[in-house]
C-alpha cells in the first residue's frame, strides 16, 4: 500500500495509523543515498519504501498546522503528496539529509491546501506593490536594525507621507484578519501566497523555488558548525524539533540571548548576499 493511501485514515484509526508509521525503521544517510539512486532507476519499490520511512516526518510537521482550516488528516494527506514529490526529486549526490529537503516540499504542499480553505483577499493592484514593498523594506531593516522598524523608519525610508504608510499598514492588517494561520507562520509564508492580483503573473514554479532552496543549503554548508545549529534551531530545519526563540537557543549553546541574535543577522546577512550575488553572476 503506498504512502498517500494510507495518509487518509478515519478518525478512529489515527492511532493505528501512528503506530504503524513508527514501525518502520528510519534511514541511514547511506540508505538514504542509495534508496534515491533507485528512484532515479524508476524503482517504484524504492520510492515507497523511501516515502514510508519518513511518514514521521509528515506528522511531525503537519501537526505544526493544526487549528489553522484543515484537520490533521488532511493536512497528513497533503504533507505526504508534498514527502512524494521530495523523493522523486532528491539528489543523492546532494550534500544535505533528505529531511532538509523534504521539509520544504511538504510545508509547500501543506501551505498550498490551506490557502485553498482561506477566503481570497483580492486588494487593487498598486496597494499589492507597496504591500510587497514594505514586507521587503521591513525584512531588510530587520536585519540590519537588529529589531522592528516603527511606521516612521519604514515610511521614512520608502519615502512615502504618514498617511500612505497608515494605508498600508492598514491594508496589511485586513488581509491578516483572513489569513492569520499565514501571518503568524514561523516558516515565512509571503502575503504573496494568497493575495491575487488580476495583472502578476503566475508565481514561479516548485521547480524554481526548489532551485532556490538547494542553492540556500549550499550556502548554509559552507557555514561553521555553530552558525549552521543556529539557524537550525532557528528556524525549525531540524523536523523533529519546532522553532526555537533566541533565549532557548542561547541556554542550549551556552550563549546569550544578544550573541545569539548578533550572530544569527550575521549569518543571515552574508546568505542574502550571498545568493544576490550569484544571481548578479547568473545575468
Amino acid at each position: 500500500m503506498g504512502p498517500r493511501t494510507k495518509s487518509a485514515p478515519s478518525d478512529h484509526t489515527i492511532e493505528i495509523y501512528l503506530q504503524e508509521i513508527n514501525q518502520v525503521k528510519l534511514l541511514t544517510a547511506d540508505q538514504e543515498k542509495e534508496l534515491a539512486y533507485e528512484v532515479q532507476k524508476g524503482s517504484i519499490q524504492a520510492r515507497d519504501h523511501f516515502a514510508l520511512a519518513n511518514l514521521r516526518l509528515v506528522v511531525s510537521i503537519a501537526k505544526r498546522y493544526m487549528n489553522r482550516g484543515l484537520c490533521l488528516l488532511d493536512l497528513i494527506e497533503e504533507g505526504n503528496v508534498g514527502l512524494l514529490r521530495a523523493v522523486e526529486k532528491f539528489d543523492p549526490a546532494a550534500n544535505c539529509r533528505f529531511s532538509t529537503y523534504a521539509t520544504w516540499w511538504i510545508k509547500q504542499s501543506i501551505r498550498r491546501a490551506l490557502t485553498n480553505t482561506v477566503k481570497t483577499v483580492r486588494i487593487p493592484s498598486y496597494m499589492v506593490e507597496l504591500i510587497n514593498r514594505w514586507q521587503q523594506t521591513t525584512d531588510r531593516m530587520l536585519l540590519e536594525l537588529g529589531r522592528v522598524p516603527s511606521i516612521n523608519e519604514v515610511a521614512l525610508e520608502l519615502d512615502m507621507t504618514l498617511d500612505n504608510a497608515r494605508n498600508v499598514r492598514r491594508a496589511l492588517r485586513t488581509s491578516h484578519r483572513y489569513t492569520q494561520s499565514f501571518s503568524t507562520d514561523s516558516d515565512g509564508s509571503s502575503l504573496n501566497d494568497i493575495i491575487v492580483d488580476p495583472n502578476c503573473p503566475d508565481p514561479p514554479s516548485d521547480l524554481a523555488r526548489a532551485t532556490e532552496v538547494e542553492r540556500m543549503m549550499g550556502l548554509i554548508d559552507n557555514l561553521d558548525e555553530r552558525e549552521r545549529r543556529i539557524l537550525r534551531l532557528r528556524f525549525g530545519l531540524d523536523y523533529d524539533r519546532d522553532p526555537m526563540t533566541l533565549k532557548q537557543i542561547g541556554a542550549e549553546l551556552g550563549l546569550t540571548r544578544e550573541r545569539v541574535r548578533q550572530i544569527q543577522n550575521e549569518v543571515l546577512g552574508r546568505l542574502l548576499r550571498s545568493m544576490s550575488d550569484e544571481v548578479s553572476e547568473e545575468e
